[in-house]
């Protein structure tokens, strides 16, 4: 049984034409879905007897299964859902200045093997259906709810690499993005990519208002290839040929992701070679402080060396951001809480 939050507005309207029904039964099903929050056939009280029991019959509404939730004493909320087949995965709701933004996973678990990152502990199981993304971002939006506050963007830069789970991927977040969804604009939302060429380049030519950002976390091959194994495949030539394909097929300023891991990508050598990679670039450096995981090596910069390194950068012209430290007294890195819980 598919989910319904597996279906697009258009997938509806071809849905209810099947059945023999209007087409407009679509917007009115969206608007309960998504306007109302509403997430029981039998509630949709527009609706005739007879369509909500073919409804109950061929489509699950059902939310994901909260396993465990933390909350950070910034505000900062983990959440690991379970899924139909059991499956975990994390998602975070976070409060910035600017508002509420919702982290969100793309994959159960993921084969990309960056060392620092503990969502590489437990390899790829399967990719999320567009629904299983969907419903994440509508659950932390129902938590909002709670406090009548709004979600305001979108980062997809949890657990998976979202270009890894292409098609999914982009389905879901024309669902969130339409105006009879959740209608959080495209500017709004941002995709992460650890550096998958081919589909940087299919993303190009999608013609979308989404925000690319790309994981760098270094800037030479040498350090980038010990960090993540994507280099070896996509070097940072090839990387950075997609990207400048990418800026000329969109006038879209690109966020370059730099964690900033102790006495390991944040010397002075390190500024000058990010300098020199984004040279000429409508792009930026967000500098990430490192949430530790116990199952690797790598430490956290303090305060003073995280700014030390932001000066550098300044210097040296880049034009660069310092992200704010959030969920410290959690399990905030990127799949710590699900991997805890397999691996207890």
């Amino acid at each position: 049984m598919n989910y319904i939050y597996d279906y697009s507005l258009k997938d509806l309207e071809n849905y209810f034409v099947e059945k023999g029904l209007k087409p407009y039964k679509a917007k009115q099903v969206f608007k309960w879905l998504y306007e109302k929050r509403i997430h029981d056939f039998d509630l949709m009280s527009d609706l005739s007897k007879d369509l909500i029991e073919t409804l109950k019959d061929e489509l699950c509404i059902s939310r994901l299964n909260i396993v465990k939730s933390q909350k950070s004493k910034d505000g900062t909320i983990k959440f690991l859902f379970e899924l139909h087949d059991g499956s975990l995965i994390e998602s975070v709701l976070m409060h910035f200045d600017y508002g509420y933004s919702a982290c969100i996973s793309s994959q159960v678990g993921c084969n990309m093997g960056c060392s620092f990152c503990a969502s590489g502990l437990l390899k790829k199981q399967r990719d999320l259906q567009s629904g299983e993304i969907v419903l994440q971002i509508l659950m932390l939006q129902e938590e909002l709810d709670k406090q009548n506050l709004r979600l305001g963007n979108i980062v997809v830069m949890g657990t998976g690499e979202p270009f890894d789970n292409y098609d999914n991927l982009m389905k879901a977040l024309a669902i969130v993005n339409d105006p009879f969804g959740l209608a959080i604009g495209s500017r709004h939302i941002s995709i992460s990519t650890c550096g998958l060429v081919p589909m940087i380049e299919r993303f190009a030519k999608e013609n979308v208002q989404y925000n690319l950002a790309v994981s760098l976390h270094a800037a030479t091959d040498e350090l980038r290839n010990k960090l993540m194994p994507i280099n070896k495949a996509y070097n940072l030539d090839k990387l950075m040929s997609a990207i400048k394909y990418y800026s000329e097929l969109n006038n879209r300023r690109i966020t370059f992701e730099y964690l900033l891991l102790n006495d390991v990508n944040d010397r002075e050598e390190d500024a000058k070679a990010i300098k020199k990679l984004i040279k000429g670039l409508n792009a930026y450096i967000n500098l990430i402080p490192y949430n530790e995981v116990e199952e690797n090596e790598y430490q956290s910069v303090n305060d003073e060396k995280a700014l030390r390194f932001y000066d550098m950068l300044k210097k040296e012209g880049v034009a660069v951001t310092l992200r704010q430290k959030r969920g410290t007294d959690i399990d905030a890195a990127c799949g710590q809480l699900r991997a805890k819980e397999i691996l207890k």
